[in-house]
């Protein structure tokens, strides 16, 4: 899912690409996506895009009516697998991927999805407070001083992991970017908020400024003046997310998981849990309840293929 970086970095090309070019038509070819009839997508066409904004995990352009000065908001949430991508003029839309295209003169913006689960969304929304509505209140993390994000990390007893991920709490954050936060930190993903210290919440958010903050320069860096194309939450950089066994960069020893449904958390033991290796239902179906505590535990008890895998 991008996060605040790729959003970042989003925001930045579409400045450079969109903003001041009037929109000829915003086609709209998936029905999951749309998610409001009033005002009508029609409503766009002949706007000028005036900027493009985040808003948590949000894309945000407005639209003016150059005559009158009437403003529309376009909010896209991309969820796990939407990409936007520039080409040019009269592309047309996949039928397996393509959900929209938004045309312009010099140019087609398209918003693509490589999953068949369609989670992607469009509002088209008339004012500021419809676009308010939409907004889960988590604060921005690069905007606050560590007392506040100790205010709002302590909102709920939750474990890091979940409160970090979590919307309500902080805007922008997600898989990726927490689970590097919390190995700078040195912290375990599933310590609960109420444990953390003061110094540990200000460590904390110390540490995800510093993530946050590096990964969007490298990305700028990467991205350069073109548009950003391969948009991932994989980057061979990273230090434990998708690093499933291999070794971690600051103590080498292999980098562990939590499994839960569809969403992993990658983590090293030695660097974050004092050596104890989380529970994670992956391995638990080949261990049973022989579950080990430390890394050499596991390595002994893993079966020859488990043991290959990771």
């Amino acid at each position: 899912m991008p996060e605040l970086p790729d959003l970042t970095i989003y925001v930045e090309a579409l400045e450079r690409t969109v903003v001041g070019h009037r929109l000829e038509r915003l086609d709209i070819i998936s029905p999951s996506l749309l998610k409001t009839f009033e005002p009508p997508v029609s409503a766009l066409e002949g706007r000028t895009v005036a900027s493009v904004r985040r808003m948590g995990k949000r894309l945000v352009f407005e639209f003016v009516e150059e005559t009158t000065g009437g403003v529309l908001l376009v909010a896209v949430h991309l969820m796990i697998a939407g990409r936007l991508r520039w080409k040019k003029v009269g592309t047309k839309l996949s039928p397996r991927m393509g959900h929209a295209a938004w045309r312009f003169a010099h140019g087609t913006l398209i918003l693509t999805e490589a999953s068949s689960r369609k989670r992607a969304q469009l509002h088209v929304l008339a004012d500021e407070a419809a676009l308010a509505a939409l907004d889960a209140g988590g604060v921005e993390p690069l905007d606050i001083d560590a007392a506040t994000f100790t205010v709002a990390l302590r909102m709920e007893n939750r474990t890091l992991k979940r409160a970090l991920t979590d919307p309500r709490i902080l805007a922008g954050v997600g898989n990726a970017y927490s689970d590097e936060a919390l190995h700078r930190a040195c912290l375990s993903p599933v310590t609960l908020t109420s444990r953390l210290s003061d110094e540990e919440c200000a460590h904390l958010h110390a540490a995800l400024v510093a993530v946050l903050t590096e990964w969007a320069e490298r990305l700028r860096a990467k991205t350069g003046d073109k548009f950003p194309d391969k948009v991932t939450a994989f980057h061979d950089e990273m230090a434990v997310h998708g690093k499933f066994g291999q070794p971690c960069p600051v103590c080498g020893d292999p980098v562990q998981r939590i499994v839960r449904a569809d969403n992993e958390v990658n983590y090293c033991a030695t660097c974050q849990t004092a050596g104890k290796v989380l529970a994670d239902r992956a391995i638990s179906r080949l261990l049973g309840k022989d579950w080990p505590r430390t890394l050499e535990e596991l390595e002994e008890k893993l079966p020859d293929r488990a043991r290959r895998d990771t």
